[in-house]
């Protein structure tokens, strides 16, 4: 698979797992001018589908945008540490290691796959980061919201 683009960041997000399961605020309408994409436009949560990200233009930032994959995995590094999974009450590992997740983001970001990262944190809130190809595969319609610098 060939895949040629840069990437963009978005969240964190951070919250309960009943805000994070209101599905019909992460989904876009069928029409830019309907209502339920209003809605979902003006939400913070994640989308369902994470070439959704896109849509928001508002939320998305320069220094959040990227044309080296180092910078895309540095930041979810720096996120991931500033939001400190939980641990298991038995005292193990609840998540997999950041070595593996970041090693994974750096194979499969640049074949034009995203990268989201959801987990709990130690204060019982979902985290939820995300880096997004763009162009992106599976909507290829979606424009970009904010060209590399």
């Amino acid at each position: 698979m060939s895949w040629s683009g840069h990437w963009h960041g978005f969240g964190p997000w951070s919250g309960g797992r009943d805000a994070y399961g209101q599905e019909m605020l992460r989904r876009p309408g069928a029409f830019p001018s309907d209502e339920q994409t209003r809605v979902f436009l003006a939400s913070t949560l994640p989308p369902m589908q994470t070439g959704h990200w896109l849509l928001r233009r508002d939320q998305t930032a320069a220094h959040l945008t990227w044309t080296d994959v180092a910078d895309a995995v540095d930041w979810l590094k720096k996120t991931h540490g500033a939001h400190q999974p939980a641990d298991r009450a038995d005292g193990r590992q609840a998540y997999v290691g950041l070595d593996t997740k970041a090693a994974y983001a750096e194979d499969d970001l640049p074949r034009g796959n995203d990268v989201v990262w959801v987990h709990y944190t130690k204060s019982s809130n979902l985290v939820s980061f995300a880096v997004v190809c763009c162009p992106h595969r599976f909507h290829p319609g979606i424009p970009c919201p904010l060209s590399p610098a």
